[in-house]
């Protein structure tokens, strides 16, 4: 069955990075393009980060827009969410989706999600 597991969330003060991944198990993974999304507590789940199959396509949430890096490795069936001057703004439970047809901000047009991982960020 398909697997998406995050991981690297954790604490972090204001201005520190972290690096997310999630792996893909039971998919084509090149096949897929990804996305990551994510969910504060009282808040609707809200696009973060796309990339398309191949990778040389990225999108953006103009909140994260140079902040923050979506990257894949394929050959890992892995993609990454580099998160760079984080805020407390950032935290929050942090998901991978996987779309065979879509690349894009509907969260409603993604195949397979991850369980999540959490980011905390402090002031």
């Amino acid at each position: 069955q398909v697997q998406l597991v995050e991981s690297g969330g954790g604490l972090v003060q204001a201005g520190g990075s972290l690096r997310l991944s999630c792996a893909a198990s039971g998919l084509p993974f090149s096949s897929y393009a990804m996305g990551w999304f994510r969910q504060a507590p009282g808040k609707e789940r809200e696009f973060v980060a796309a990339t398309s199959r191949s990778g040389a396509i990225t999108s953006y949430a103009d909140s994260v827009k140079g902040r923050f890096t979506i990257s894949r490795d394929n050959a890992k069936n892995t993609v990454y969410l580099q998160m760079n001057s984080l805020k407390p703004e950032d935290m929050a439970v942090y998901y991978c989706a996987a779309s065979s047809t879509y690349r894009g901000r509907l969260d409603v047009k993604y195949d397979y999600w991850g369980q999540g991982t959490q980011v905390t960020v402090s002031s």
